[in-house]
């Protein structure tokens, strides 16, 4: 298995650890998440959005992956697209559960890069 597939064995696990993060208030309601989730504030809320956002994102980078190695895009090239895709992404959460915007969206902007440059990628393989 290659690094970039192990990437996206990693994002399926992070929006899991935000919503963790989100839960961790201690009397969180399993019977009714989604309502639970929404009612929280501050950076437990902003956590659960995180999730939200990174299980969004997981389709297109996943797709991404799989295409560039389908055709035979340089594998040295896929894989740093990858790991930067995920080190962006858990700066994302980050930037997001510490409320800094700004920061968010660069980080977020970098990350759906590396997905349209995996695309590219393919493209000229």
């Amino acid at each position: 298995m290659t690094l970039a597939y192990w990437c996206v064995l990693v994002m399926i696990f992070l929006p899991f650890v935000f919503a963790g993060l989100a839960k961790s208030a201690g009397q969180f309601d399993n019977a009714r998440p989604r309502l639970w989730l929404e009612q929280q504030q501050g950076w437990r809320l902003r956590s659960h959005w995180a999730q939200l956002n990174t299980f969004e994102a997981f389709a297109p980078f996943a797709a991404a992956v799989i295409i560039a190695h389908q055709l035979g895009a340089a594998q040295a090239v896929v894989d740093a697209l990858a790991v930067f895709f995920v080190l962006f992404r858990i700066a994302f959460g980050a930037a997001y559960i510490a409320d800094r915007p700004t920061l968010r969206s660069l980080v977020w902007t970098g990350a759906f890069a590396c997905t349209v440059g995996l695309f590219i990628a393919a493209a000229l393989a």
